[in-house]
């Protein structure tokens, strides 16, 4: 009986690696299917990166007027009240979590 299913082995092995091929074109992780996911995803990276790369840019400015060579005496005192908690007497203070963060 094995004799006689012999030459349709190859044949089977080939079908069986051409489904599983097949299958995972249309549904894998890089599939068909799941382009709409990938567009997803790249739409809120991309909004992500966009954010950041202007939170960055505010940073950057900060830092510049922290420098030696151009300080701002208003941002160092707003930053030394800040990291220390104190404030001016005749201040108004109204504290928030990102305030505590900071």
């Amino acid at each position: 009986m094995f004799s006689r299913l012999r030459p349709y082995i190859p044949i089977a092995i080939l079908a069986a690696l051409i489904f599983y091929f097949g299958f995972q074109a249309l549904t894998g992780d890089r599939g068909i299917l799941a382009w709409t996911n990938r567009d997803e995803t790249l739409a809120a990276r991309t909004a992500e990166l966009k954010r950041l790369q202007a939170e960055r840019a505010d940073l950057e400015v900060r830092t510049r007027l922290l420098r030696n060579n151009s300080l701002s005496k208003d941002l160092l005192e707003e930053r030394a009240r800040s990291l220390l908690g104190l404030s001016d007497p005749r201040d108004y203070v109204i504290r928030t979590s990102s305030a505590r963060a900071g």
